[in-house]
């Protein structure tokens, strides 16, 4: 009777061991079966968010113009473009800053020839949006050169411009805006690059504060730029 007490025992005990064996199997399954869920959902979600900011971000949507640059003129201009990308422009370029009125296109357009992204809007854009809007360009880029101002009849609630591109977006709290003014504010189309938005001779009066400039007698074909007492 003992011999058979001591062999039920040893395999009472194997039993117990293979059974404590198999649980620390599944638990050890059931540990990394998580724990590669966790990493498929992880890799899932990061992809989703990069493929999500590239969608928001894509610069697909912009489209392409091509203008020489140095064109001044001193009459008004009637552009292709709502608002105008480039092109024929006045000889005075205006000061790059936020305006609560509409400017004169060929001003706005000279200072696209200097680097400036030009955000317009329309002036019945609800005051949330333009609260996001000028929220969005006084935390992105070079606000020297950073033009913004309403422009009737819009093609779109906002429109965002450089020279040569532009981009029409349905809400001011677009991220396409952002990346539109990182990619092409001074960028490498720019005609005239390092040249100033601002400084002594720059417009900053609205369109209806002041008329084009007229053409200075003796001065017709010349540029400001080479006049300017700043470049002398």
């Amino acid at each position: 009777m003992t011999k058979e007490k001591a062999q039920a025992r040893r395999e009472h005990l194997q039993k117990m061991r293979a059974q404590q064996k198999s649980k620390e199997r599944r638990a050890a399954l059931l540990m990394w079966g998580a724990g590669g869920l966790v990493i498929v959902l992880l890799v899932g979600v990061v992809g989703f968010y990069l493929v999500r900011q590239a969608s928001q971000t894509s610069m697909g949507d912009v489209a392409n113009y091509k203008y020489d640059a140095g064109q001044h003129v001193w009459n008004a201009v009637t552009y292709k473009e709502t608002p105008p990308v480039g092109g024929q422009h006045n000889n005075y370029w205006q000061k790059c800053a936020v305006y609560d009125k509409p400017i004169h296109p060929e001003h706005a357009v000279h200072a696209l020839e200097h680097g400036a992204t030009w955000i317009t809007y329309r002036p019945d854009l609800p005051a949330a949006q333009l609260d996001a809007l000028k929220k969005t360009v006084n935390s992105t880029g070079d606000p020297e050169y950073m033009l913004v101002s309403p422009f009737p009849n819009l093609p779109a609630p906002v429109v965002a411009s450089s020279w040569g591109h532009q981009l029409k977006l349905d809400k001011a709290d677009d991220p396409k805006l952002a990346a539109f003014i990182k990619k092409f504010q001074n960028g490498p189309d720019t005609p005239e690059p390092g040249a100033i938005c601002g400084g002594p001779d720059a417009i900053t009066t609205t369109a209806d504060q002041a008329p084009l400039p007229p053409e200075p007698k003796g001065q017709a074909s010349t540029p400001m730029e080479t006049i300017s007492p700043s470049n002398q």
